[in-house]
């Protein structure tokens, strides 16, 4: 039964930092709006003050001013302290200052400083700025002062400002993600090479994080008792196989001694060497794992192990390997590969029409990396079981449980590999077969 993969997936640290980074950024959000309130208040008021001081200032100047001194008070104002003091006319064009929020409750706060006759205007006389009107003993005049004055902060500003904290938010979720997927990254890799039988991945012991090191201490326990008893079953394995061999050759010789019957004599042998090639297939299965690598000739290799079927009424092969192609590996545990893998296409590979296994072996070179393919065209295998055919024991379709074999053939092929850093990928030919994609590391 196959899992259906959900419509959109992610890994769990793009997860883990999308949900920080929304988090974080509805934070920053939220700060942005709590902050403008907070600082619209005081600005106003401290807008309103200092406008309000400014009028006051100027006014107590000018109204202790005789006609004569007033005129040069007007002067120096504008010259040592941008502020300009014109007389107001009623032919005065001007544009009110109050049109948004901030400014209508600067507005409101400098009348209720100055009194409700004072003016706030964005221009006079089309010349933009900020002007005050008050009056001065019944004369009524403009104080022009810097708009900047009671100006808000600009957008551009608080985008600024924005930005920032978004930057340094969202690098923050992504070193809080990055540490807290790190433990959980390490686990999924271990237990990917425990799956692939590679029982001696440990995990950190000794990490601060309560739940994972106990997580840690119960995988790297799982693990030592994982290969506690795979060692034990290629004990076992071994210690069957070696034991059955001796009767085995007893039942021989006595099938050849006491037996008359040439035709049973034969169907007796041939039993006999059934079970003797089950024995190989069990002591293959249980060899250790430490071989050592090293250059071999890839076309000697299958052509040797090809030459080994001779019966071409069940299997013929159709070669494309050049001569001088050199991997790394065992020229035993290569010659094991191809020939379980051709042992494989002989019994289930057979073509409707014929009857005969047509096997075609061929290679593609990538860089370092040498792919040679093995294929058959028989009825190939459904797929949602082509994950389990190196299963030991596992027979891809139930009506081939009477064939003869141990059911191990593709699981010593990937164990084989897996000792010499290869590895095996097994699919469906379009137009029907199984094909097998052997990787393998070239070699100078």
């Amino acid at each position: 039964m196959s899992l259906k993969r959900p419509a959109l997936s992610l890994n769990l640290f793009w997860r883990t930092f999308v949900l920080l980074a929304l988090l974080l950024t509805g934070g920053v959000a939220a700060w942005v709006q709590t902050l403008r309130q907070l600082e619209f208040e005081p600005r106003v008021t401290q807008a309103a003050q200092q406008l309000a001081s400014l009028v006051n200032l100027s006014r107590a100047a000018l109204q202790y001013s005789d006609g004569i001194n007033r005129i040069a008070v007007i002067k120096t104002m504008s010259e040592r302290e941008a502020v300009r003091i014109l007389p107001r006319s009623k032919d005065d064009r001007w544009e009110p200052l109050e049109t948004d929020r901030f400014t209508r409750q600067v507005g409101a706060e400098l009348k209720a400083l100055l009194g409700d006759e004072t003016l706030l205007a964005r221009s006079v006389n089309d010349e933009p700025a900020l002007w005050i009107g008050f009056t001065i003993e019944q004369d009524p005049y403009w104080l022009q002062a810097d708009y900047a004055r009671v100006e808000p902060l600009t957008p551009r500003t608080w985008i600024v400002w924005v930005s920032i904290a978004l930057f340094f938010s969202v690098l923050g979720a992504a070193v809080i993600a990055s540490l807290i997927n790190k433990p959980l990254k390490n686990l999924s890799f271990a237990a990917s090479r425990i799956r692939e039988g590679e029982y001696d991945s440990r995990l950190d012991e000794s990490n601060i994080t309560t739940e994972i090191r106990a997580v840690n201490i119960g995988f790297n326990r799982m693990a030592r008792e994982l290969a506690k008893v795979e060692e034990e079953r290629a004990v076992m394995l071994a210690g069957i196989s070696h034991d059955l061999r001796t009767p085995l050759a007893r039942l021989r010789l006595e099938a050849e001694i006491s037996v008359a019957d040439e035709e049973a004599r034969k169907a007796m042998a041939l039993d006999i060497d059934q079970l003797d090639a089950i024995i190989d297939k069990f002591m293959d299965y249980a060899r250790p794992d430490d071989t050592k690598t090293k250059p071999v000739d890839l076309g000697m290799v299958i052509e040797r192990e090809a030459a080994a079927f001779r019966d071409k009424s069940q299997i013929r092969f159709s070669l494309r390997m050049p001569p001088g192609i050199k991997v790394h590996g065992d020229d035993v545990e290569l010659g094991r590969v191809f020939a379980n893998l051709f042992e494989n296409a002989r019994r289930y590979g057979r073509t409707v029409e014929t009857g005969v296994a047509k096997v075609k072996v061929s290679h593609v070179i990538t860089g370092d990396t040498v792919i040679v393919t093995v294929r058959d065209y028989g009825q190939g295998v459904p797929p949602e079981k082509l994950d389990q055919l190196t299963t030991p024991f596992f027979r891809g379709d139930a009506a081939r449980t009477a064939a003869t074999g141990a059911g191990l053939g593709l699981a010593i092929v990937k164990k084989a590999l897996q000792r010499i850093g290869a590895s095996l990928e097994l699919v469906n030919a379009r137009d029907g077969g199984l094909m097998a994609h052997i990787r393998l590391r070239r070699a100078n």
